[in-house]
């Protein structure tokens, strides 16, 4: 049955800034507390905020660990996250709390599969080191040797992690003449690989060492943590290329920096980082990799979407229903 105590104007906290016809919407709906100069909260601002609301709106530079529940009030009943990814939060300990946990999937499945393929695209073929090297004034003009790079078709892809964003990026990879081959937790249809003409590997060891091109499409867990770890840098082709658009934290930054300086690797294209916004500055000094900063779901629509799933998750969370989107299960 829904349950009619909750409140319909609840005290919401939002982070960051959002688009502002989200916070416009907001305002009007709720009592709402937004980000005025758009800062990533400290640990003690994280505490006071969950302490003094209903809801409470963060994102991925929010880190609500074991202690900033504790520090939560009697009356904060829901953490509607802006975004798909809930790394950043504890859930178990929200789920001892009896906080409710929701969140944003699939808005940004196709930007940031966009984002994909632009790295896949960029890191073969050096773009890059070419835009430096025009706005450097040194280019002097086309020559038969000059910036070479990797043809992309033909290649083989191996992809770990098919979901939504996996699969975004293997129906464009397949467009472009790469070979798809996929490693996840659970094998897909048959009807899907036939579709994309998609090989499956159950072991995520063999895909790394056949690849050409890496990229990464799996959450952020304990069992991902580093799964991309030194050993399995030093498995794979000298020519090959790694590309991340998931969680830094996926990789060891470490191994994959030293397979770079080395040349064990041939390349990178990533747009996540394990201590971000913090760049490890060896990361920086490379000419083999492609550097982003964090733009796989930049984009107008994107931004707007999510912060619509984030109203209505808190509306029907008013209303006394489940939000559409919620991520712990098991709520009576």
């Amino acid at each position: 049955m829904p349950d009619s105590t909750r409140p319909k104007r609840p005290r919401v906290i939002v982070t960051r800034q959002l688009m502002p016809h989200v916070e416009a919407r907001m305002a009007e709906l709720f009592d709402v507390a937004l980000s005025a100069n758009d800062h990533a909260f400290t640990k003690d601002e994280l505490k006071a905020a969950v302490a003094d609301c209903d809801v409470f709106v963060p994102t991925v530079t929010d880190e609500i660990d074991a202690d900033v529940i504790a520090a939560a009030g009697e009356r904060l009943k829901l953490i509607a996250n802006f975004g798909a990814g809930v790394d950043h939060i504890d859930l178990a300990a929200a789920r001892a709390k009896g906080i409710m946990v929701s969140n944003t999937p699939g808005v940004f499945t196709e930007d940031t599969a966009d984002m994909t393929m632009a790295l896949i695209l960029s890191v073969p073929r050096r773009l890059a080191e070419g835009e430096k090297l025009m706005r450097s004034g040194q280019w002097a003009g086309w020559a038969p040797s000059a910036m070479l790079g990797h043809r992309v078709g033909g290649k083989l892809l191996g992809i770990i992690g098919m979901g939504r964003i996996g699969l975004a990026v293997a129906r464009r990879a397949r467009a472009f003449g790469l070979s798809i081959h996929y490693h996840n937790r659970r094998r897909l249809p048959e009807a899907i690989e036939e579709e994309l003409g998609a090989s499956y590997h159950a072991s995520v060891d063999t895909l790394l060492r056949i690849s050409d091109i890496v990229t990464l499409h799996c959450p952020h867990t304990a069992e991902t943590h580093e799964m991309v770890s030194a050993a399995r840098i030093g498995s794979m082709k000298p020519t090959a290329y790694l590309i991340n658009t998931a969680r830094g934290e996926i990789v060891d930054e470490k191994a994959l920096i030293a397979a770079l300086q080395t040349g064990r690797i041939a390349g990178a294209g990533l747009d996540v980082y394990t201590h971000e916004p913090a760049v490890d500055p060896a990361l920086l000094a490379l000419d083999n990799v492609v550097l982003l900063p964090h733009l796989g779901s930049a984009t107008i629509e994107g931004r707007e979407a999510s912060g619509e799933k984030v109203i209505a998750n808190i509306r029907a969370w008013c209303d006394g229903h489940r939000p559409q989107d919620q991520v712990l299960e098991g709520w009576a």
